[in-house]
């Protein structure tokens, strides 16, 4: 009677701490390949500019978290970005042809994907670290145009600027399996054009641009 009472204890108290296991999950990782389009602008009240297009190819690694309302992927974009600024052929003619600048440049991002619609749609939303290259110009005839809105600043003197910027994402991911679409607003947080500040151009003032871009890409994960 005795030996059957402890192990109707012993069986409760397995129950017991079975039923308090935490839940196992089977987080998934995966591993995300692709590439899409840009269109670029720096926002300055320095120059006249024109939004530019241009390419990405993207690849991150990516956590599917089942037991939660978000999910977590790493990501690096390799791109090239072009914008046109305002210009004239002489300082003292009047004119407006625009000049092309094209820009080489790398982004790492954390992106937290709030899922909405299970795996197949998200909104996507995190931080990114920005670097890029100086500035340049696509046609070389016009590096000895004049910048309008000043007296003597050329088009060459405004490619070297900051290579470093903090990005602020937000974006929708949709798709099914292993195929998705994602599109991405991205606003530089730090002013890009700080380093010509640094530069003794008369004149010129305080320059100030952040950079923008939105993206449409398409990748495969493995």
């Amino acid at each position: 009677m005795r030996t059957s009472f402890l192990l109707v204890l012993l069986t409760l108290g397995f129950v017991t701490l079975l039923h308090a296991q935490p839940k196992n999950y089977m987080i998934k990782n995966n591993f995300m390949l692709g590439g899409g389009i840009t269109y670029f602008d720096m926002i300055s009240d320095n120059f006249e500019t024109k939004k530019g297009n241009g390419w990405l190819i993207s690849t991150g690694i990516g956590a599917y978290l089942p037991h939660k309302w978000y999910d977590i992927s790493y990501n690096i974009q390799l791109m090239q970005n072009k914008f046109e600024v305002s210009g004239r052929v002489s300082d003292d003619v009047t004119g407006n042809e625009m000049v092309e600048y094209k820009m080489f440049a790398a982004q790492a991002g954390l992106v937290f994907h709030i899922n909405i619609i299970g795996a197949n749609l998200s909104l996507d939303l995190g931080p990114q670290l920005h670097y890029n290259g100086e500035l340049e110009i696509t046609d070389g005839v016009k590096e000895n145009y004049f910048i309008n809105g000043y007296e003597s600043l050329m088009a060459s003197e405004i490619t070297d600027i900051n290579k470093f910027n903090i990005n602020g994402m937000a974006g929708v991911t949709a798709g099914f399996g292993r195929f998705k679409v994602r599109a991405q607003y991205i606003y530089g947080l730090l002013n890009s054009l700080d380093k010509l500040n640094k530069k003794a151009i008369e004149g010129a003032g305080e320059f100030k641009g952040n950079p923008i871009m939105f993206t449409a890409a398409a990748f495969i994960s493995f």
